[in-house]
């Protein structure tokens, strides 16, 4: 949350802010960082995942599988007449069973990779979860941009005030 408390803390002049000037100071020490955002083209998208309704879905899945498994059992005791059901509906289970599980992997994945962003930005987890970090730094990066894109037409302000003076002074 104090990402975005950088573009609300102004100067004295009220002119800029505190994301204003730190677009400022990483332009002057470190410009190959202003175009940060490049590198994180996926984040809005990502900002829109809930794992809640990922983890719905991969239980309704699982649910649903072990629903056709039952069905496949009571269709044992139909006798010859269900052979070709059965046969395909084993096929079937087979397959949705390898799909389940790599879905169950990757959604394990996705939930600890959620939980290392969180710690890595130095969050609980269970405090701030995957959703909240993904939305700030989205608003954060794009008060970034919009700070520095500020910065860059105040600067060019200030260029064409200086070069209008320095013609005047000329005249």
């Amino acid at each position: 949350d104090s990402l975005l408390k950088l573009s609300d803390t102004r100067a004295r002049n009220n002119k800029m802010t505190l994301m204003h000037y730190l677009c400022k100071l990483v332009g002057e020490k470190m410009p190959e960082l202003l175009d940060f955002a490049n590198d994180l083209v996926h984040l809005e998208a990502a900002s829109k995942i809930e794992l809640k309704t990922l983890a719905e879905e991969m239980q309704a899945a699982t649910k649903g599988l072990e629903k056709v498994e039952q069905e496949l059992m009571a269709s044992e005791n139909d006798g010859a007449i269900s052979l070709g059901f059965r046969k395909v509906l084993k096929e079937f289970l087979d397959m949705a069973d390898e799909e389940v599980k790599t879905l169950a992997s990757l959604y394990s994945e996705v939930g600890r990779n959620a939980d290392s962003l969180s710690h890595y930005f130095g969050e609980d987890p269970a405090r701030c979860p995957f959703e909240q970090v993904t939305k700030i730094l989205t608003l954060f990066m794009k008060t970034f941009i919009k700070s520095r894109e500020e910065n860059e037409k105040q600067a060019e302000a200030e260029k064409k005030k200086l070069e209008k003076e320095a013609i005047k002074e000329k005249s």
